[in-house]
């Protein structure tokens, strides 16, 4: 690998490397059936969501329903189909929102140093220090509980994530040789950070984002829990765990389901960004 080439494998050797780390394979395979069955409650589900059969209700999983149903005789099953759309939608919203504001402030706070750096770090510091169920607290409290307002808290929450991983890998870059040459050849900031700064840190970002992915969808299921969230009708894995919670003796089928697909979506995540990690980064390739 040359000076100054991203740190992306070749991609002759790509898919043999992939398909050699189980993190990632499990990874994909668990992230992929997640994404399916989202995509799939777009065109068709067991039942319809919208009808409420009050004779089902509180039935426990049978061939009928895999998954039973609930207090209103809705097929959970269904209800975990339509809420994984929502789940994912709002974390990939959210962490698009991290990412488009969070690395430009990092790289610009990077490329400009002094004042201006130490002004986008305290301030990320502040924004920071408000956890993404007290940013929908208060954004609730103006404009009412909802998807929309879940989605922008999570999303203030992820901008000075993306800005101190964007800013820590451009600072390690700027040193470089060739990022000297660039700029003795009268490139300026910007087209540097474009051309070479990007390119380099853009392997953290893209494990970063799989990580904030997976942590967004437990903040979505959080705010959903208390009420911050989703709102019904629309289904939601962390509003089915709280509707749930008095009925845990009597039926645990209705908050084991939702609670195992959040665990299975966060960890399914969390196994792809580690082999992402373990396949972009250089350091870590070497050492195999």
């Amino acid at each position: 690998m040359s000076i100054g080439e991203p740190v992306f494998p070749r991609t002759q050797s790509v898919v043999l490397q992939a398909l050699s780390n189980r993190s990632f394979v499990v990874g994909c395979v668990i992230t992929a059936i997640i994404a399916l069955m989202a995509l799939v409650s777009f065109f068709w589900t067991p039942y319809d969501i919208t009808n409420l059969v009050v004779a089902d209700k509180m039935k426990p999983p049978s061939w009928q329903h895999w998954f039973g149903t609930d207090h209103f005789g809705r097929d959970i099953l269904t209800m975990i189909m339509i809420g994984s759309r929502n789940s994912i939608a709002v974390a990939l919203v959210a962490v698009g929102i991290g990412m488009c504001i969070g690395v430009p402030l990092g790289c610009w706070a990077a490329a400009r140093g002094g004042w201006i750096d130490e002004a986008v770090m305290r301030f990320n510091d502040i924004v920071f220090a408000f956890p993404a169920l007290l940013s929908a607290v208060m954004i609730t409290a103006i404009f009412g509980p909802g998807a929309i307002n879940a989605i922008i808290a999570i999303g203030i929450f992820n901008v000075p994530v993306f800005a101190r991983v964007a800013r820590a890998g451009a600072m390690s870059i700027w040193p470089r040789e060739y990022v000297l040459a660039a700029r003795a050849s009268g490139k300026g900031k910007a087209q540097i950070t474009i051309e070479h700064i990007l390119p380099n840190i853009a392997a953290i970002l893209l494990v970063q984002g799989t990580i904030q992915f997976a942590l967004g969808i437990l903040a979505e299921s959080g705010l959903s829990y208390v009420g911050l969230g989703a709102q019904p009708p629309m289904p939601s894995w962390g509003r089915m765990l709280f509707d749930s919670q008095t009925r845990m003796m009597v039926a645990p089928y209705q908050a084991l389901f939702p609670g195992l697909a959040i665990v299975i979506t966060v960890l399914g995540l969390n196994l792809l960004g580690d082999g992402l990690r373990d396949l972009l980064d250089p350091r870590l390739r070497r050492e195999r």
